[in-house]
């Protein structure tokens, strides 16, 4: 087990440190400052196991890694996420992040593609398969394993999902309707990097082609 942390103000790394004294099997590994995805790359790096699993200190559920290690099992998926959105899964949470939580992923399968029907939260995956993707992920905070789940879909590699239980147990660290904006801030930076890479990439290949020799019988 990897703990991340990264720019708490708590004593949650010194917690964390004092558990690690006497249990070889836990490791900690702590960033100065806050950023979501910037811990999840470093956890990924360091991670050395088969498969990887992402929880939040706050959002986790042994039932879905149970399953998820399953779905991986027997399926072709490389990743399988906790949806919340998903038919069977339950969102507790006031209704405002509901909402939120909509229109953010209905903007991700409607303007991205996106391959299941949530991208953020709980994961587990295919270490060798998604390490090099990650590795090329641009995005950092909230939006990483968007940008993981994007790029892994749009390289033909299989995505499942599993519908999550959702409940809050602590208000929000930020507003929602800040966070609202930095959500919406993320997608369009994160749709002109892939709109620049598509476009780079069909550039090097008509280039490719126009510089072929002729064939002549």
């Amino acid at each position: 087990m990897i703990v991340i942390e990264n720019g708490s103000t708590d004593r949650t790394l010194e917690i964390a440190e004092t558990l690690a004294v006497d249990r070889p099997q836990l490791r900690v590994i702590s960033k100065p400052w806050a950023d979501y995805g910037g811990a999840l790359a470093a956890g990924l790096k360091a991670a050395t196991g088969t498969l990887v699993v992402n929880f939040d200190v706050d959002y986790y559920d042994t039932h879905f890694l149970e399953r998820a290690e399953k779905l991986l099992a027997e399926g072709d998926a490389a990743i399988v996420v906790a949806s919340k959105t998903a038919p069977g899964a339950v969102d507790k949470r006031p209704w405002l992040r509901r909402l939120l939580t909509a229109g953010f992923t209905t903007a991700l399968r409607v303007g991205f593609g996106l391959p299941v029907s949530d991208a953020h939260g709980m994961k587990v995956m295919r270490r060798a398969t998604v390490a090099p993707i990650a590795d090329g992920c641009k995005m950092r905070g909230s939006l990483f394993d968007v940008e993981l789940v994007l790029r892994a879909g749009r390289l033909g590699i299989a995505v499942a999902e599993i519908p999550a239980i959702v409940e809050e147990r602590r208000p929000p660290r930020t507003a929602v309707w800040k966070r609202s904006i930095e959500s919406m801030r993320g997608l369009l930076k994160l749709r002109i990097l892939l709109w620049r890479e598509t476009r780079s990439a069909r550039g090097a290949r008509l280039g490719a082609t126009s510089g072929a020799p002729a064939h002549q019988e």
